[in-house]
């Protein structure tokens, strides 16, 4: 059974409660200096020590709940100046009233109190000033954590929708296609569900699992899947040419990286048209640099940086998104395309 440990055990009060034995003797050491130079011990001077200033340190204590009701009540600083002269005076008095009767120095002149008094209250001054810091400290701390969380929380939530914008808008790019595809060849439309039934168990299998990395060999795999599909609809306009880094198979990324870029360059390269096209398809693993690099490229009418920037797709603009939530700026994804000249996104990712 767990057992919750005494609050005076914790490192806090562990210091607090070294840090007065160590004054302590400090202070009996202190008053019997001529003493220990003359090579002798008055174990005497250690009672009187602890004695005098041993009742100071439960009373200061009660220093960290006072700061304590500081914080819940929302005190202004005049309330807590007011409350801490108030309670500094009275543990001043208190304390030098015990010094007095242990030393019975009662008929000493007005400046012999004034000094010890004073020291007194910068004790509490000192103790207080203290509790106050360990607390602002924790205060900061637990903000920086809600903070963190809230960011956490953020990034999960953002990457969340941009998923929820993201996977619907592919599947049902997907059942329209086979459902065009049932009218010409039911066959062929049949095949194509059994595929994109594997393309489905895909998605919702790294959504169920709240965990979207996936292999590189999975994700080439999927996009396998999904330009069989896409070739049953446009027949001989897609060509596909890849160029596969063999020993990047097992690299790890999050799902649906290739596929939106892919569907992009059909969408753009090869739809409007009725003339062959060609898709190329890269992966390059570099050890050195630490990061893979996977291309998509097309040779269809590219467009300007400017028409790019402005399209209302959401496709390229959610993978650059997810990859800046998901790496936080360590991954890139950088397009290269001009009027004529074809359209390259190109998706660099960290190693680790």
């Amino acid at each position: 059974m767990n057992q919750t440990k005494p609050a005076f055990l914790s490192p806090m009060w562990r210091i607090y409660l070294g840090a007065w034995l160590a004054y302590i003797v400090f202070i009996a050491l202190v008053l019997q200096n001529e003493t220990l130079l003359s090579g002798k011990f008055d174990p005497v001077m250690v009672f009187y020590a602890f004695v005098s200033i041993a009742p100071a340190v439960p009373v200061l204590a009660l220093t960290w709940p006072l700061t304590g009701w500081f914080e819940q009540r929302q005190l202004g600083l005049t309330w807590r100046f007011a409350i801490h002269l108030a309670a500094a005076l009275l543990f001043a008095s208190g304390a030098h009233l015990l010094q007095v009767l242990l030393q019975q120095t009662q008929d000493r002149a007005l400046d012999w109190h004034i000094w010890p008094f004073m020291y007194n209250v910068m004790i509490y001054v000192m103790v207080a000033g203290i509790f106050h810091t360990v607390r602002a400290n924790a205060a900061a701390q637990r903000q920086a954590l809600a903070v963190q969380q809230a960011q956490t929380l953020l990034v999960a939530a953002e990457l969340g929708a941009l998923r929820s914008k993201l996977n619907p808008h592919f599947l049902f790019n997907t059942l329209h296609s086979i459902i065009a595809l049932t009218q010409r060849n039911p066959a062929a439309a049949e095949t194509a569900l059994f595929q994109f039934s594997d393309m489905l168990r895909y998605v919702l299998d790294t959504e169920r699992s709240g965990n979207d990395r996936v292999t590189l060999d999975a994700e080439l795999q999927f996009v396998r899947d999904y330009l069989e599909l896409e070739q049953l609809r446009l027949g001989p306009r897609l060509q596909v040419q890849w160029d596969l880094d063999p020993d990047a198979g097992d690299f790890v990324l999050p799902a649906l990286t290739l596929q939106p870029l892919i569907e992009n360059s059909i969408k753009h390269a090869f739809n409007p048209y009725t003339r062959p096209g060609l898709l190329r398809i890269e992966s390059r693993r570099d050890p050195q640099a630490g990061t893979l690099r996977l291309t998509v490229s097309d040779d269809g009418p590219g467009a300007a940086q400017e028409t790019i920037a402005a399209s209302p797709g959401l496709g390229i603009r959610t993978i650059g998104r997810r990859l800046e939530l998901d790496y936080a700026g360590r991954a890139a994804l950088t397009i290269d395309s001009r009027p004529g000249a074809g359209f390259a996104a190109c998706v660099t990712l960290p190693c680790a």
